[in-house]
């Protein structure tokens, strides 16, 4: 949807400011339904919410895509929203559960999936501008091909492991180490929203690039964190996740203010792949560690994801606030800290990881009601 907002602000005459709303009741709805997810996944598995949420998604693309005003589409933004976050998380579950069942770690590479996509779907929203498509057409023939394969991958699921039944006080407490992830997810995810949002801008007005060189700044940081991801997998088994989040960590405060203090933008634009690289690996591994780290992955990974989203959706509106007593490079600074931050908490990681290179035996099982 991101590469045909011009289009969509043709459509239906939109200000700035109202495409600002417009991803915030997005960015919101994805947030409230993350934040419910502990039961919703307690009691269903990621199999069940995906095999619901995956369709959903691509339905509520189609209403995006087929609004006809404003308050029509900010209904449509707000139920996609919804349905996305569903996704995430019960995308992130199953993640872990398939880790467990192949014992070893796969997360960084399922996210490196991720970054496919978004590189993909970057490809294809240019191609349908190149091809003449509106943006109805565009968003109409996505949600109709997603649908049926949405369907269809669903059939590939597998269930959790069976867990032993707790009290419901006992469902509800969690360890403490998944709050502690949560917020290393949040410093993260700040970060990556803040290059998305302001590194275009800051390029441009801050270094004095032109628009095509300050455009190429968020791709190539996309670009270190496919590679970061392909093989982040092999380090973390080599390492461990305590050891590779510190060092991401300082790499992404020294990267980034590398591209603060740049001489010219193109030491900012190679020094965001150094970022890209250095924050890559941090989110996948806080989610698949957070997995382990109770006998149900779900609640555990809703919780440190709507703990690292909510720092997806403030961070780059922070950036603005305090851009606007100080100036942006200054704003900026703050992805340094983060990166101080995140190497900080990674400290007080356990030594030994919850070990996920132990296979577990899956079953095929049906919740009751369900049809497998």
């Amino acid at each position: 949807m991101t590469v045909r907002i011009p289009a969509l602000t043709d459509k239906l005459g939109l200000s700035e400011a109202t495409v600002g709303v417009i991803l915030l009741v997005w960015g919101l709805g994805a947030l409230v339904t993350m934040q419910s997810m502990r039961g919703i996944m307690s009691r269903a598995g990621s199999r069940t919410v995906l095999r619901v949420g995956g369709p959903a998604t691509a339905l509520s693309l189609l209403g995006m895509a087929c609004a006809p005003n404003l308050p029509s589409l900010l209904v449509a933004v707000a139920v996609f929203g919804m349905a996305f976050g569903t996704v995430d998380i019960a995308m992130n579950a199953q993640g872990s559960t398939v880790e467990q069942a192949y014992g070893r770690p796969l997360m960084n590479g399922m996210h490196a999936g991720w970054c496919v996509g978004a590189i993909a779907a970057g490809g294809i929203g240019s191609l349908s501008i190149a091809l003449g498509l509106s943006y109805t057409a565009n968003l109409s023939i996505v949600a109709l091909l997603s649908l049926p394969l949405a369907v269809l991958i669903g059939r590939t699921y597998l269930p959790e492991p069976p867990v032993v039944r707790t009290t419901a006080k006992a469902r509800r407490r969690l360890p403490a180490v998944v709050y502690l992830l949560g917020a290393i997810m949040f410093f993260a995810f700040m970060v990556e929203g803040t290059v998305a949002d302001w590194n275009g801008l800051f390029m441009r007005d801050e270094l004095g690039a032109p628009e095509a060189i300050a455009a190429l700044g968020y791709p190539i940081f996309e670009a270190g964190m496919l590679l970061a991801r392909l093989g982040g997998d092999r380090l973390r088994s080599r390492f461990g996740v305590r050891g590779m989040m510190t060092v991401s960590g300082v790499a992404t405060a020294v990267t980034f203010a590398i591209v603060l203090t740049a001489a010219t933008p193109l030491i900012a634009v190679v020094a965001m792949f150094f970022v890209g690289l250095g924050v890559a690996t941090i989110s996948p591994m806080t989610l698949s560690l957070a997995g382990t780290a109770t006998d149900n992955p779900g609640p555990a990974i809703a919780q440190a994801g709507a703990m690292g989203y909510a720092g997806l959706l403030l961070g780059p509106v922070a950036i603005g606030l305090i851009s606007d007593f100080t100036s942006l490079r200054v704003a900026l600074g703050i992805a340094v800290v983060l990166g101080v931050l995140i190497a900080i908490a990674a400290r007080f990681l356990p030594r030994q990881e919850t070990t996920t290179i132990t296979p577990v035996h899956v079953e095929e099982r049906t919740p009751a009601g369900l049809a497998a």
